[in-house]
């Protein structure tokens, strides 16, 4: 069953989920404020997704802005990038898409009509 994490009140997200639901994709709702990621999820999706960890900031989150994470983010290191993105969900990018074989971070939906060609 594919994952779908999102924040519910992003306009982006409810997007993204109607989008599943029109193409009758299966997944399971998970609220990214209520039910963050663990860093062990992250850490997993990180390596599935192969994409660059700064990806999976939240960038134009006010968290992210209040931390000054812009100017910290380049001095800091992998570990401590999983470590912070796992204190709150509202820094991480969302919406996600968990399968079995990819991670699909924010909605491009060219990336997830091409995921969805090769999988559903």
């Amino acid at each position: 069953m594919n994952l779908f994490v999102c924040y519910p009140k992003c306009s982006t997200c409810k997007k993204a989920e109607n989008w599943l639901k029109e193409r009758e994709v299966p997944y399971t709702f998970r609220d990214i404020k209520l039910d963050h990621p663990s860093r062990d999820e992250l850490q997993e999706w990180y390596k599935k997704s192969g994409l660059d960890i700064k990806r999976f900031f939240n960038t134009s989150g006010n968290l992210y802005k209040e931390l000054k994470l812009k100017d910290k983010l380049p001095e800091m290191s992998e570990e401590e990038k999983l470590d912070l993105l796992a204190t709150d969900g509202m820094l991480v990018k969302r919406p996600i898409l968990v399968t079995d074989d990819v991670v699909l971070v924010g909605f491009k939906e060219t990336e997830w009509l091409e995921w969805m060609e090769k999988n559903v």
